[in-house]
């Protein structure tokens, strides 16, 4: 099933046809049952941790959603008594699908969900915000079966956790690091002097030698080293690669690996 979004919500409630607003009134009966029960069915499915609002708009937003569904409610016992339709209108301001709209402007489209890791050892807001987001996208795409997300996205995140370790870390430490794994050959090449041209596995591979990852963390998370291939459907082709189940576990466990070692 698709993921639905507030955004996506506010989209549908704009589309809709019947949708009239007269002077300072609304009227409920122009949208109908059938408009009234999907604008519900959409917002029930909209995940939990998107719902980021203030007390009083949530409030708002729980009593607009159960007076709509009176209101159809009423509408069905009143057409099984063969009775007609009574007529609701009502002040805009509450209008209840404009307070579900306005409710919903304020909140996101996207937000690691409730299981994602805090990762409170990132002391920048911003970078800590962006990883929870991508390891929360994480999850979703391993609970959706999107397996080729999975993996390139737990791989992504696999990569920038340990960029931001490394850059914790003594310059002379890291250079340290590079002459022992060239000497012993567990790098075959000198990285690049710039750490942000570096790969998975020379991040792997340095964070191991410092102490960074633990080597139960280092093997595992190897299994994700080639997870840029899988961008890049020519590589894939010749490399005869593709996305299953399999590897995106694989890359998963080796994301959460790093997150465990990484947190104090």
């Amino acid at each position: 099933m698709p993921r639905v979004v507030p955004s996506q919500v506010c989209k549908f409630i704009d589309g809709l046809p019947n949708y009239v607003v007269q002077g300072e009134m609304a009227s409920m009966n122009h949208l109908g049952s059938g408009s009234l029960n999907a604008v519900l069915d959409l917002v029930d499915q909209v995940p939990d941790e998107l719902l980021t609002m203030d007390n009083a708009t949530y409030n708002n937003f729980i009593h607009a959603k159960a007076y709509i569904r009176d209101t159809i409610q009423t509408w069905i016992a009143n057409n099984n008594a063969g009775q007609s339709r009574f007529g609701v209108q009502i002040p805009v301001s509450r209008d209840p699908v404009a307070v579900i709209k306005d409710a919903l402007t304020k909140c996101p489209d996207q937000s690691p969900s409730p299981s994602t890791a805090e990762l409170n050892f990132i002391t920048d807001p911003d970078l800590r915000t962006n990883l929870r987001n991508d390891i929360g996208a994480v999850t979703r795409a391993l609970s959706n079966g999107e397996w080729k997300a999975a993996t390139v996205l737990a791989g992504s995140a696999a990569e920038a956790l340990l960029l931001w370790a490394l850059k914790q870390q003594p310059p002379a430490a890291i250079t340290s690091a590079i002459a022992l794994l060239s000497a012993s050959g567990g790098l075959t090449a000198k990285p690049d002097p710039n750490l942000d041209r570096w790969n998975l596995y020379e991040f792997i591979q340095v964070a191991e030698k410092l102490g960074i990852i633990k080597p139960n963390t280092a093997k595992q998370t190897r299994l994700a080293k080639d997870f840029r291939n899988f961008i890049h459907p020519g590589v894939a082709q010749r490399l005869g690669e593709k996305c299953d189940r399999a590897t995106a576990f694989s890359a998963v466990a080796g994301m959460e690996h790093v997150v465990r070692d990484l947190t104090p």
